[in-house]
């Protein structure tokens, strides 16, 4: 599907590797500023199509000087100049802008890492504030190579404690600098920076609004799909796929047709559940498939998470392809499109970084919804909110009348259960131990009050036996892990503190009401340096 027209306002990223470009473009459009993150190896043509007001350069993990360094297309600096666009470069960014236009980068006698102090060099800078001189902050640096030599027309603007360059500006090529990380919220005053580089010195208009983009998407939909034609939609219970059927239906109506796949990976009860509020709250013709034997049979023995993603990708795709002959035959038209709930941390994780064998930050996992689906899918995608984060689909399920409760579930993973079960998910009772166990922690959580409190809740299954003592009887039962995470977009994550007396109590709960486990641990790793999921 087309991506919606480009904003005049739209500030473009072109991300270098760094683990913190995402917060770049989450910082901006928390301004109601649209902003996108693309390779920073794409092509001066793909960067012209976006028609962006300001291109800002991610960091990243390299050096300039590596023979396989990543860099910006040749002609983009004259192509910025030439169209009155704005650069502005981050850390790497600022090493890579030095560094093309002549100046010089060498490796710092002293590395930079963690909270550092700079202090402001210029009265005249346009990134600080005029008349600043001698103003200081703490930013979060992040880099062993510096600008020892800026490019003629450059000023320096500050410095770090240790003399190393740590702000710089063009102001009559519109090309800025920041060797520190700005959009973190180790860099106290970073938002303060970033809203004077966009507003004061770019121009930039704070008027991106979701209500804006709902209806530029329905356009682009209704562009899509011509009139005759119809689509189907894969309805897994989750927010994000349950408020891109709702943006769809409301853009072709009756020519959506829904789908809810039972894959034998649900959640206690979840059929039941799902099917009741799309049919009360939702309004949504929904169809509901059970295909559990199916996919389970394709599971079995398959330990490998890639490996059970992938076969659970190719097992939706045949069933909506049976969905599809089915809907043919009553309407007298196959369906060409499929809607998927993918959003842009979806894309961002699924996509491969500049200046590794691949072409973008590495892949971390394989989405069902990018990188898990078959090649040869006959249908066509359709992904309105591909470029949405989570909470702004939430926003916009707000707009679109999803009822709160719904909005606030927590997400579940596309391959449901498979990859909550570490190994191969049809060996002995699995799968039926994880719904109790889940159901137990998340209903606990609930009746604490903290459900709303925790981006993200799940119980997992070991594939681990420990000895035990139930009914002074030696046992040698399952492990199962709980997992609770906090989180703004489900990029970075924090584990969630519980009070002791909680966990105990749900431990205890666990142990007593589930026969075969007789042992419970806490997942308490932050993201990075693990995924939110187990797999």
């Amino acid at each position: 599907m087309e991506t919606p027209t480009m904003k005049p306002d739209t500030v473009l990223i072109l991300d270098f590797g760094s683990q913190y470009t995402h917060l770049i473009t989450r910082r901006i459009r928390s301004l109601n500023v649209f902003s996108l993150v693309i390779s920073g190896t794409s092509s001066l043509s793909q960067i012209s199509s976006f028609n962006p007001r300001v291109v800002i350069l991610s960091g990243g993990p390299h050096s300039v000087h590596a023979p396989d360094a990543p860099s910006f297309p040749d002609g983009f600096i004259d192509w910025a100049e030439a169209n009155g666009v704005h650069v502005l470069g981050i850390c790497y960014g600022l090493q890579l802008v030095v560094e093309k236009l002549g100046g010089v980068v060498k490796e710092g006698e002293s590395k930079e890492y963690g909270k550092m102090e700079i202090e402001v060099k210029c009265g005249e800078s346009e990134v600080f504030g005029r008349g600043r001189v001698g103003e200081k902050q703490v930013v979060w640096m992040s880099h062993g190579d510096e600008a020892k030599v800026v490019p003629d027309g450059f000023v320096v603007v500050a410095r770090s404690a240790q003399g190393a360059v740590a702000a710089l500006e063009n102001r009559e090529r519109r090309i800025y600098g920041l060797q520190y990380h700005p959009e973190v919220t180790h860099s106290p005053k970073g938002m303060e920076t970033l809203k004077r580089f966009l507003f004061d010195v770019c121009g930039v208009s704070a008027d991106w609004k979701m209500e804006d983009l709902m209806e530029e998407e329905i356009k682009v939909i209704n562009k899509t799909v011509a009139a005759d034609e119809h689509v189907i939609c894969a309805l897994s219970g989750g927010v994000d796929s349950t408020v891109a059927a709702t943006l769809v239906h409301k853009a072709i109506g009756d020519r959506l047709h829904c789908i809810f796949v039972d894959n034998g990976l649900l959640r206690y009860k979840e059929q039941e559940r799902v099917m009741d509020t799309f049919e009360r709250d939702l309004h949504l013709p929904v169809t509901c498939v059970d295909a559990s034997e199916q996919f389970l049979s394709q599971l079995k023995g398959v330990v490998d998470p890639e490996t059970k993603r992938k076969i659970i990708g190719k097992e939706f795709i045949n069933i909506f392809d049976q969905f599809a002959q089915k809907l043919e035959k009553e309407h007298g038209k196959k369906p060409a499109f499929l809607v998927q709930g993918t959003l842009y941390p979806d894309v961002i994780e699924s996509c491969p970084p500049p200046g590794t064998d691949r072409t973008h930050s590495h892949t971390i996992k394989s989405h069902h919804n990018v990188g898990g689906l078959p090649k040869d899918m006959k249908l066509k995608l359709i992904e309105p909110l591909k470029l949405l984060f989570k909470d702004e689909v939430r926003e916009l399920g707000r707009i679109l009348n999803v009822p709160v409760g719904f909005l606030k579930r927590h997400p579940f993973p596309g391959p449901g259960l498979a990859v909550r079960v570490l190994g191969d998910v049809t060996q002995g009772n699995a799968l039926e131990v994880l719904r109790q166990v889940d159901e137990i922690f998340i209903q606990s959580i609930r009746d604490a009050g903290l459900y709303d409190s925790i981006w993200q809740a799940f119980a997992v299954f070991l594939p681990v036996r420990s000895v035990g003592v139930q009914g002074d009887k030696r046992t040698h039962s399952h492990v199962v892990a709980l997992r609770a995470v906090t989180s703004q977009d489900g990029m970075t994550a924090d584990w969630f503190n519980f009070e002791h007396k909680f966990l105990d109590e749900v431990s205890r709960k666990i142990c007593n009401s589930v026969q075969g486990v007789n042992r419970v641990v806490q997942d308490i790793t932050s993201k990075p340096p693990s995924t939110i999921e187990w797999e």
